[in-house]
């Protein structure tokens, strides 16, 4: 395309008059979007005037088109912009691909270098009223570095290199106006925030507060392992003993066996369904209970009855053949492989494994049900899954929960008071913190409530005002996977322009 400038006039862009007197023209060669995928060229014909101001230190000045190409461009401005988005998405040699496939010629270094270019131009320090600090892994376990965000616009606002004491008090001084900072529990940034704004209301993240408590609490169980498994086992017996009045004598086959087994479990938890039901709970609650997806117990709840199974109906290719296997059985051929040589004589092509099965479930081992009947496996009895057990006290664990508790009145104590802080911070009630305290100092878990003590303030912030780290952690999540396109091959400015600049 072959363009030219038509405006009567242009103003000098260092006394700001307006020249109409032309000194020259001059061709410009800019790259554009391309048409169907051709690439653009564009022959832009613009001019240089005359300045008439008297104090003016320039005497003749280029008529600017800011709309159209930035000053000493070669490319329009939403040729830029388009690689500047790409670049942003995919990086410098994932960009350059895309680009040339669209049509934009663009090496990967060139991408990059203008990135940053226009990103140090347009850089804008922004100082949050409400910010939220957390860390990320640059590298698990070797080298971390620190996310900045606006709560209040839901935005990153900085990342910085490391997660050091300094860094972010550095920051924090260049950046000053935050009044609430919201953070884990980590001391570096508390110390930081501490020093630089001490006026600003530090709010201690309620999650990393409920995972201290866990944490604390199955290192409380830790010395208690034997008792753990003591208890496992015993309510592991008494499930597994035989009824009082032993059944009729008759034989089943273990697969009926197990099949009635099962149906009784779930008659049983469907008892367990209806009963929370007329008690008004919600399905989402019901749900919560026992266990049990939400969409299970709705489809309980609106059935006119115990929902049974339906049966099975598997056709299988040695059925074709079980009148001659039946006989063959009564003549006392109970050869597996034998049979499987006859069958194939006969046209049958199926592997021997199936005959074999076939004549275990035919002939199979008779047992009794009172005789034989499935133990149910052990239950899990580490201290962190005890641990769980307690905070969440599904009905499936509360045998064992009471026997525990029966066994240790340490656990007991200590487990009444995770439960009491579980409520306090999920309730937000404030009002119970000073009798927690006081319950707590004579459980395992007083270590717990002496380190919240430092922090107390926070602590009480959590409990009293709406603010947490939670949308911090998904900013976290989203530069996780920034991070993981770039395959490592990026350094930390390129990593930073992108989850800045990325809405």
């Amino acid at each position: 395309m072959r363009l030219r400038a038509c405006r009567a006039s242009a103003v000098c862009p260092a006394c700001q008059c307006i020249s109409r007197r032309v000194h020259s023209r001059y061709v410009r060669e800019l790259g554009d979007l391309p048409w169907e995928g051709i690439p653009v060229r564009i022959s832009l014909q613009t001019r240089k005037f005359f300045c008439g101001g008297q104090d003016c230190r320039r005497r003749i000045f280029t008529e600017r088109l800011p709309n159209t190409v930035l000053r000493y461009g070669r490319r329009t401005r939403r040729s830029t912009e388009a690689l500047d988005w790409i670049t942003l998405v995919l990086g410098g040699a994932a960009g350059s691909r895309l680009a040339r496939r669209m049509g934009l010629l663009a090496h990967g270094s060139t991408l990059l270098r203008q990135l940053r270019r226009r990103s140090r131009s347009a850089a804008t320090s922004r100082s949050p009223r409400v910010l939220g600090i957390d860390d990320w892994a640059w590298r698990k376990g070797h080298r971390y570095g620190t996310i900045l965000c606006d709560l209040e616009s839901h935005r990153v606002v900085d990342l910085l290199p490391d997660r050091e004491s300094e860094t972010v008090a550095a920051w924090l001084r260049t950046h000053p106006g935050a009044e609430i900072v919201s953070r884990d529990r980590a001391s570096a940034y508390a110390e930081a925030v501490r020093k630089t704004v001490p006026q600003a209301v530090q709010v201690a993240d309620r999650w990393h507060l409920l995972h201290n408590l866990s944490e604390a609490l199955t290192n409380a169980l830790q010395p208690h392992h034997r008792i753990l498994t003591q208890t496992a086992h015993a309510i592991r017996e008494v499930e597994a003993a035989p009824p009082a009045v032993p059944p009729a004598v008759h034989r089943e086959p273990r697969a009926a066996l197990v099949k009635s087994q099962n149906r009784d479990r779930r008659h049983s938890r469907y008892e367990q369904v209806m009963e929370l039901a007329r008690r008004g709970m919600s399905k989402l609650q019901i749900g919560r209970e026992l266990g049990l997806d939400h969409r299970t117990v709705r489809r309980w709840m609106h059935s006119d009855g115990f929902p049974e199974l339906k049966p099975r109906c598997r056709v299988r290719s040695v059925d074709a053949y079980a009148h001659y296997l039946e006989q063959r059985l009564q003549e006392g051929c109970h050869n597996a492989t034998q049979l499987w040589r006859e069958l194939r004589e006969r046209g049958f092509h199926g592997q021997q494994r199936i005959v074999r099965t076939w004549i275990r479930q035919r002939r199979g081992p008779r047992y009794q049900p009172g005789a034989h009947t499935i133990t149910p496996p052990a239950m899990r009895t580490s201290p962190r899954h005890t641990a769980w057990l307690i905070l969440s006290e599904p009905a499936s664990a509360r045998s064992y929960l009471e026997e525990l508790y029966r066994r240790s009145p340490e656990i007991a104590a200590t487990a009444r008071a995770a439960d009491e802080f579980f409520r306090i911070v999920r309730s937000r009630d404030s009002t119970a913190w000073p009798s927690w305290l006081q319950s707590a100092k004579g459980t395992a878990l007083a270590s717990f409530a002496a380190h919240l003590i430092r922090d107390q303030a926070a602590v009480l912030a959590a409990l009293q005002m709406p603010w947490s780290n939670g949308q911090v952690e998904g900013q976290v999540h989203r530069l996780k996977l920034v991070k993981r396109q770039m395959y490592g091959r990026a350094s930390f400015d390129l990593l930073r322009l992108r989850v800045l600049n990325m809405a």
